[in-house]
């Protein structure tokens, strides 16, 4: 079997030729990915539910929009948290253990997945946004590449906003807007094709 290249942290946006109706104009940040398959969340879809109707400790933490995200299709029962926990002097000594703070756990960068099982007070001073989930996307193994050569991604480099991003149905607009290659065109594709 060849050897997976991670892109863990990295996002997947639909391309206009992806028919599933699941990931229509989705941004999808990995938060896992080997040769046992792949695992993200839909950064793009938020709900009506707000963070407090489900998980009321967590609430005051939450970025705005305060709702919660249909991260994807597979465990629409179940709820991840994703914060950006800046690095930095600010980060108080006594609240970090290894790479991170207690009950956050680094994906990539400042992006890590949060213990929603722990104390939000553990987490209060040190969180710069955080996202509740539910649901995620994933694949098993090699099912994410086929895909990538069919076409049905992009693959670019995530930031730390993407998580936190205060219009998220505008989302999969400007992270194509923001490549520095013709994908930056493919974010006017219109809506409706046949409108075009």
């Amino acid at each position: 079997m060849t050897e997976v290249s991670s892109l863990t942290g990295r996002l997947l946006v639909a391309t206009p030729a992806l028919a599933d109706p699941n990931f229509d104009r989705a941004v999808v940040l990995l938060l896992d990915h080997d040769e046992e398959g792949s695992l993200g969340v839909v950064l793009n879809r938020p709900t009506p539910v707000g963070v407090g109707d489900i998980l009321q400790p967590w609430a005051s933490l939450a970025g705005e929009p305060g709702v919660v995200f249909q991260g994807g299709p597979v465990s629409l029962d179940s709820a991840l948290g994703v914060a950006v926990v800046p690095g930095g002097p600010e980060t108080p000594e006594s609240a970090l253990v290894g790479d991170g703070p207690l009950g956050w756990r680094r994906v990539h960068g400042a992006i890590g997945l949060v213990d929603l099982e722990a104390p939000p007070e553990l987490l209060s001073t040190v969180l710069g946004s955080l996202r509740i989930f539910a649901g995620y996307a994933g694949w098993g193994p090699g099912q994410l590449e086929d895909e990538l050569v069919e076409g049905a991604w992009y693959v670019v480099e995530s930031e730390p906003g993407d998580v936190s991003s205060p219009d998220p149905e505008q989302l999969w607009r400007a992270v194509l807007r923001r490549q520095r290659n013709e994908l930056a065109m493919v974010a006017t594709y219109p809506d409706d094709p046949s409108l075009n």
